[in-house]
Formats: C-alpha cells, structure tokens, sequence
C-alpha cells in the first residue's frame, strides 16, 4: 500500500466538517516525514490560511488552464469552486522520500484512485450523525448559512461513498479518532518493513 520508495500515501476524506483538516494537521505535528499534499482552488482564502500552505490560491482561468494541461491527478467543482492535486507538487514530495496526506473529497479519491502507481492507503470519516455536523459547521463559524446548507445537502451523497475506501472511522472523539489513524500508520508502515 506504499509508493515505489515506501512513502504511505494517505487520503483522508470525509463530508465537510467532519474534521479531516484538523485531523490531517495533527498527523503531520506529530509525524514529521508526512507532508501534506497542497491543493490548487479557485475559493477565496480565509482569513487564517496561508498561501503555499493550506492551499496554492488561482482564479479560475488559471486553474482551467492547468486542467487542459493535464497538470491534475485529480480535480474537481464543489461549491462553485475548483479543487486539484497537482502532478508535479506530489512528484516533489515523493522524490523526497515523504510520507504524503491527501485531504480531498471521494470524487478527489475516485479519480487519484484510477493512477495505479499511487499506492494509497483511503480513509474516510464520519461524524456521528447529521444533528452533530450541523452542530459542528455552525461552532466553527467559517460560512454563512447558505454554504452551511449546502453542505449538508451534500453530506447524504458523501456518505454513500465510504465503500470506496479501505477503512471508515466514525469522528466521535479527535483523540480517539487521531489513535485509529495512528494504529493505520503503523500497520501500514509494518507491511513495508
């Protein structure tokens, strides 16, 4: 389940809110050599977000050029906003001999999935139940009540996707939830050695 050197590539994914962002920044606090994979989007930075970190910031146009170059694993239009893994800033990390987490959602995984080179280990999180999302999208205060209800209109299509995976973790608890993560890690990372 690794690259050709022994990299884990990791996909966390998960309907919005369900915590796979904070998730994915804890795996990689704590295991240095996995690097997050940097997506390309044409949405507005947030206020807290850095360029080149959480993601690389384009417009739209830029981003349709890239697609015709084939420059994309993987891309796709959610909430009126482009999203792409980058050949060539997964290429570089591999060259590295980093350990890569992917946090994209099911279409992302679904396209990643068709290169066969990739070897990837697919994770999928779940919130307890939708009362609980609602709950935990209105707490994180990022989006307006529209986009909130767009996302939970989505969340009954992405939950329909957790067969797609190779393990489905129900996020109850982040530390709990970070525990399953970690014993995936080193389970994958014994099959290698």
């Amino acid at each position: 389940m690794t690259s050709s050197n022994g990299s884990i590539m990791l996909i966390l994914s998960s309907p919005s809110g369900a915590g796979k962002t904070t998730l994915t920044k804890k795996i990689q606090q704590k295991y240095q050599n996995f690097k997050i994979s940097v997506s390309h989007t044409t949405r507005i930075s947030r206020s807290n977000e850095v360029e080149g970190i959480d993601y690389f910031f384009i417009n739209h146009k830029e981003f349709e050029k890239k697609i015709n170059n084939e420059d994309f694993y993987e891309c796709a239009k959610i909430f009126d906003n482009y999203y792409g893994t980058s050949k060539d800033s997964v290429n570089k990390l591999l060259k590295g001999n980093n350990d890569i987490l992917f946090d994209i959602d099911w279409q992302g995984t679904q396209k990643l999935s068709k290169f066969k080179e990739l070897k990837l280990i697919k994770i999928f999180l779940l919130p307890p139940n939708k009362e609980e999302l609602k709950k935990r999208l209105i707490q994180r205060n990022q989006d307006d009540i529209n986009i909130i209800s767009k996302r939970l209109k989505a969340y009954d299509s992405d939950i329909c996707h957790w067969s797609d995976y190779d393990y489905v973790i129900i996020n109850n608890s982040l530390e709990h939830c970070f525990s399953q993560i970690e014993k995936i890690i080193l389970s994958e990372k014994n099959k290698i050695i």
